[in-house]
């Protein structure tokens, strides 16, 4: 089957480099295809479809959620939950609705925003002496972070993600997104302008260069 090959392919690749982290996306030449095959199949916990999702999208989703939580741990460990919990979350998955990386990537932050706030849920007391008052206010304005971008129209949103928390270049957003790459600049011009808004009105004081 296609997909189990891709998948085969993926994961000698990935052996032959050492399993490193990667910092963009590569996708075989019918990716296109084989995703939406996968995606299918992976709703039935189709162990080939997850494992070619997994091969496609881990690191990124392991970028994405070490971006939010600062810690790579805790970021391998939010990885593997994501994925283990795949077939279950796309049953709310609608392929004509949003690009999959883009909807994954938004499974992915809702990981991450839920476990920083079990662990702002602990007592005072049993937090780690180590932990600075900077790092905890900066979970706190997470929330507020959320909000903003929840705020913004939906495409500016997926150009937000992917260009700067996903680490996508202009020209791999575009092509995600089916869209020309002045318009991803565009949208993602608009969308700073809008979260500079948003984040001023929650009381935060972002410069010039805040997104």
């Amino acid at each position: 089957m296609a997909v189990r090959r891709a998948a085969d392919r993926l994961e000698a690749t990935a052996a032959r480099s050492g399993y490193r982290r990667r910092r963009q996306l590569v996708h075989p030449p019918d990716a296109v295809a084989l995703v939406a095959a996968a995606t299918e199949r992976a709703r039935d916990g189709d162990e080939d479809a997850l494992r070619l999702l997994y091969l496609l999208y881990a690191d990124n989703v392991f970028g994405f959620v070490l971006a939010i939580v600062h810690d790579e741990h805790d970021a391998e460990d939010l990885t593997s939950e994501v994925f283990a919990r795949l077939p279950r979350a796309l049953s709310h998955y609608r392929t004509s609705a949003t690009p999959f990386v883009a909807w994954l990537l938004r499974v992915a932050r809702n990981a991450a925003l839920d476990h920083l706030r079990a662990q702002r849920s602990v007592p005072l007391a049993e937090v780690p002496a180590t932990a600075s008052e900077t790092e905890w206010h900066a979970h706190e304005r997470l929330d507020d972070l959320r909000a903003a971008l929840e705020a913004l129209p939906a495409d500016q949103r997926q150009v937000m993600v992917l260009r700067l928390i996903a680490g996508l270049t202009p020209g791999e957003v575009a092509e995600r997104l089916g869209r020309s790459v002045d318009a991803v600049h565009a949208l993602q011009h608009r969308a700073r302008r809008r979260l500079r808004e948003e984040l001023t009105q929650a009381g935060w004081a972002p410069t010039a260069n805040a997104a």
